[in-house]
């Protein structure tokens, strides 16, 4: 018989369940977390020895939500589920970012975390619940995880944060929070939101962190209960010995090669370095006195630990700047005559070209998630080639990273696009970097928001973005504005917020240490604010605000709204009268469920003219009003007229003319325009036409 083991936590209004023992025995350890209908499968396997000459985690996540757990397939031909979709991406980020630096110090075995969503009941979300089952299955194996990693998301509906918000609920939310930690402190940060203010983010983490303490608690107890003892074998520490030689050779040259404002230069002095210390501890020829494995950690942790003290004690950062000092930004607009809106911005050495597109409904990005088919009427696409860094390397389909940049920076900006009634455009943003050297989707942000002015985009407001940085010792901390990438990769947290002077709209955080506190949060908070504004101040000197004309290369659209009821009126049988329209005028007709017609062409002519059309089909003939239309056909009792595109009424003989009329073929004939004014409209929607009425006496 098997034994089941279960663990039930209550989280804001709800229960979440853990249970082990029944299914994947074979791994290290397995969790079954269910919460509502909603059910996830979370294993943790690692291999018994670490992976020769590696020096770092080899951590592999990988989510995936099958379609069977809606009672679905995928709706393309082929109906197996295969590489991830960008949502799962994204969420197997989610899972990665609080976990990976929870793993012990000096653990390379290679891991895998596998989530697999086997039941979705539509209402609760499977990020948090996902990250919460990975932390539990790796806190009940024997795989060395320091304590319990926990997640919610929060939710805020009329000024009131809700834990874990129903589906239903988060659409009617302005803020859209996921926040994953340990008892003790924040680890992972990522939130969206409509202009909030820095004091209600602070809250909304502070509300989040007290549902994520007790969830770890309950996790810490089940460990103890149901949990393997930790193998530490594996473990491998840098030598005493090894650090303090190492530390010997690379000091002297160190604090000055630290100082070289250039990243490509510092970088070449830095390698000089690090071969003169392989030449001394591991001399060719000879039998080494340590192993390289160790040497290649022991000159990482010497570059931190001198970079980490240069910025604490003399608030000198590697390019000369003060800890709150912005690199020099420089801004060009329009860079690409054919394109509907562009920008190229830079600060210091990071650098994107965002590049705009519009279109028509049939340039929408669609997508098939659990919840069914939709399309995306604004979408960023971030690249990022290897010679933004110097470097030479693999092309190919975009990696989770840059899913992830690419995914933050659309969020970004989506709070400041118009509805769709100002602007019915499809818009594509690209953000393609040319340079890199920290923060590459915040200058996607800043770009982004620029090429949306240069295309005359009606913008809400501009946004800036900035990415923090903190350095965290006993003695005192540093917060770091606009970061390098060697501050990034020595640093101990990358906080990237965006918005403008009055509020926020995205942010995100990951950290590498505990002991991030409310008070340093708030610090970061309130100086990523003052940064923000001077990269908007910059900003706005290049473009006050969006272009008053778009480009004349730019597609126009206008729409029309109908009634529901006369769509199938435009389609016509088969789809006959919609082809007729476009193969008339031209347009690109896209027509939605609630009866909005989007029509979309280089010709404004072309426009008016399916305007026209489709008014005509879709107009109400109404009593007493008067029309000009075409003589369909003459018979003895009168004529009958087309007074709209298909339909057409009878004026009889009496109602033609004030004198007394013998024949109508005498006066009139098939093809002939004449007014007329609707008199009656039967029951069965047959008109009463008179010419004679109009006629003066």
């Amino acid at each position: 018989m098997l034994e089941r083991k279960f663990l039930t936590v209550r989280v804001g209004n709800i229960d979440i369940t853990f249970e082990t023992g029944k299914i994947a025995r074979q791994a290290n350890a397995s969790v079954i977390i269910r919460c509502g209908e909603t059910i996830i499968l979370n294993t943790a396997c690692a291999m018994a020895e670490p992976a020769e000459g590696v020096d770092f985690l080899p951590l592999r996540v990988d989510y995936q939500e099958k379609q069977s757990s809606v009672g679905r397939t995928l709706g393309g031909f082929i109906k197996r589920e295969g590489r991830p979709t960008e949502r799962e991406t994204l969420v197997s980020r989610l899972i990665d970012r609080p976990l990976r630096p929870m793993f012990e110090e000096g653990f390379y075995n290679e891991v895998q975390l596998l989530t697999y969503v086997l039941s979705y009941d539509g209402q609760h979300s499977t990020d948090p619940l996902a990250i919460c089952g990975a932390s539990a299955a790796l806190v009940i194996s024997d795989i060395p995880l320091v304590k319990p990693v926990a997640a919610v998301r929060v939710g805020m509906i009329d000024n009131k944060f809700i834990i874990n918000p129903t589906m239903t609920q988060l659409e009617q939310s302005s803020l859209d929070l996921m926040l994953a930690g340990t008892e003790d402190a924040i680890l992972m940060i990522e939130g969206y939101c409509d202009f909030l203010t820095e004091e209600q983010v602070l809250q909304a983490i502070e509300e989040g962190h007290e549902a994520i303490k007790t969830i770890c608690a309950a996790l810490e107890k089940w460990r103890h209960e149901v949990g393997k003892p930790k193998n530490r074998a594996t473990l491998r520490l840098i030598p005493d010995e090894v650090l303090s030689s190492v530390e010997a050779i690379m000091l002297p040259q160190l604090v000055s090669a630290l100082r070289i404002p250039e990243k490509q230069k510092r970088e070449v002095k830095l390698k000089e370095i690090e071969m003169s210390v392989f030449a001394q501890l591991l001399p060719e020829g000879q039998e080494p006195k340590f192993s390289e494995f160790d040497v290649n950690r022991a000159i990482k942790e010497v570059q931190s630990k001198t970079m980490r003290k240069m910025i604490l004690e003399e608030k000198r950062r590697s390019d000369g700047r003060s800890p709150e000092e912005i690199r020099f930004i420089d801004i060009e607009l329009g860079l690409l005559p054919r394109a509907h809106g562009s920008g190229l911005f830079t600060r210091g050495e990071t650098q994107a070209i965002a590049v705009v597109t519009l279109g028509g409904e049939n340039m929408a990005m669609r997508y098939e998630t659990l919840h069914g088919e939709g399309a995306s009427r604004f979408y960023l696409q971030y690249s990022f080639p290897p010679f933004a860094v110097g470097e030479v390397g693999r092309m190919g389909s975009p990696g989770r990273r840059e899913v992830g940049h690419g995914k933050l920076a659309e969020r970004a900006l989506q709070a400041i696009l118009p509805p769709r009634e100002k602007f019915p455009y499809i818009i594509r943003l690209e953000s393609n970097i040319t340079e890199s050297n920290g923060s590459s989707s915040m200058a996607s942000v800043c770009g982004g928001c620029l090429a949306l002015m240069d295309a005359g985009v009606p913008i809400k407001r501009p946004v800036s973005g900035i990415a923090m940085g903190l350095i965290l010792e006993k003695e005192g901390y540093a917060i770091l504005s606009d970061i390098l990438g060697i501050e990034d990769a020595l640093g101990d947290m990358d906080f990237k917020v965006t918005g403008d002077q009055n509020g926020i709209t995205a942010f995100q955080m990951d950290i590498k240490v505990e002991g991030i506190t409310h008070n340093i949060m708030r610090d970061a908070l309130m100086q990523a604010k003052k940064g923000r504004i001077h990269i908007l101040e910059h900003m706005l000197r290049a473009c006050p605000s969006p272009r008053a004309q778009m480009s004349v290369h730019a597609p126009r659209i206008e729409t029309i709204q109908v009634k529901p009821s006369k769509i199938a009126t435009i389609i016509g049988p088969g789809g006959k009268q919609i082809r007729a329209i476009v193969e008339q005028t031209g347009v690109q007709i896209d027509i939605s469920d609630d009866g909005l017609v989007s029509l979309a062409s280089s010709s404004l002519e072309g426009i008016e003219k399916a305007k026209a059309i489709i008014n005509g089909l879709t107009a109400e003939v109404e009593i007493g009003r008067v029309y000009t239309g075409k003589v369909t056909s003459v018979v003895a009792f009168g004529i009958f007229v087309e007074v709209l595109p298909g339909k057409e009424g009878l004026c009889h003989i009496s109602e033609f003319d004030l004198m007394r009329i013998d024949n109508l073929a005498n006066h009139v004939k098939q093809g002939d325009e004449v007014t007329v004014k609707v008199l009656d409209i039967n029951e069965r929607g047959q008109l009463k036409l008179s010419r004679k009425a109009l006629l003066s006496k």
